[in-house]
């Protein structure tokens, strides 16, 4: 009976020790990642916050590391693996990131939808109205004051290089 209460006792002590071996480092994001996997080799020496004890960071990017695998191609093989395993960023978070990207691509899209119908209905009308200077019709507007005008030949050819530089921009 001692002796499960003695194993009892160790294990709780020992518990905090795995906890331990943690890496913790600040990724590209500028967020902090805690694993207990090593970080990847992109990530710099200063971004390194805490390593455990025992582990030592394989630099697979010096020269000297290269002189040292030799011809061995299993020790490119690691840093391989390193890069594809996940940097400890959360797979919900990931997912939220990239809705909100999504959502925000759909947004501009509608935007730049709702951009060129506008453009097409003004080109509409300036073709439109182009085509009732260029008939020679008389047209009256109402100025200002609310009194209806005709427009003269210089008002007409005014208007009418309105409308050209109106079809020459969104007709596309």
């Amino acid at each position: 009976m001692k002796l499960a209460h003695l194993l009892v006792i160790g294990s709780v002590f020992l518990l905090p020790l795995g906890a331990q071996a943690q890496w913790q480092w600040i990724d590209k994001e500028n967020k902090k990642v805690f694993s207990d996997q090593a970080p990847p080799v992109d990530i710099p020496e200063k971004n390194i916050l805490r390593r455990p004890n025992t582990a030592k960071r394989l630099n697979f990017s010096t020269p000297a590391a290269a002189e040292g695998a030799g011809a061995n191609a299993p020790s490119s093989a690691p840093a391989a693996t390193a890069a594809a395993k996940p940097s400890g960023v959360d797979k919900e978070l990931e997912e939220k990131a990239r809705k909100a990207e999504e959502a925000e691509k759909a947004k501009q899209a509608a935007e730049e939808q709702k951009i060129a119908q506008a453009r097409a209905d003004n080109c509409k009308r300036a073709r439109e109205g182009k085509a009732t200077m260029d008939s020679g019709i008389r047209v009256a507007r109402v100025n200002a004051q609310g009194e209806r005008e005709i427009i003269d030949d210089d008002m007409r050819a005014a208007e009418q290089k309105r409308l050209q530089g109106v079809i020459n921009s969104d007709c596309k």
